[in-house]
C-alpha cells in the first residue's frame, strides 16, 4: 500500500482527481485506507493498476489474492494445459 501513497504523492492535484475519478473513488478514501491498511476490494486494486499504467500493481495493494492465476503467469494453467492434451 506505500507505493499507492508514494504514486498519490508524486501526482500534481488535478493529477490525482483524474487518477481518482477514473478509478471510481477518492483521494480521501485511497488515503484513509492507506493510513489503516483497509484491504482494497479486487476490482478496485485492478482500476489503479490500469489508471496507474502498471506504477502501482495489483499484488502489492491484495497479496492475498492469487494474481499469478489471474494473470496466467503462476505456471499451473500451462500445467493443466498440458495434462488436458495428454489425456487427449
Amino acid at each position: 500500500m506505500e507505493n499507492l501513497l508514494k504514486f498519490l504523492n508524486r501526482l500534481s492535484k488535478p493529477e490525482r482527481l483524474a487518477f481518482c475519478t477514473a478509478c471510481a473513488t477518492s483521494e480521501r478514501y485511497l488515503r484513509k485506507a492507506v493510513s489503516i491498511n483497509q484491504q482494497l476490494g479486487e476490482s478496485l486494486c485492478i482500476r489503479i493498476e490500469r489508471e496507474s499504467q502498471r506504477q502501482v500493481q495489483c499484488e502489492s495493494l491484495r497479496p492475498d489474492v492469487d494474481w499469478a492465476f489471474l494473470r496466467g503467469t503462476c505456471g499451473c494453467c500451462s500445467a493443466v494445459a498440458v495434462a488436458a492434451d495428454e489425456s487427449k
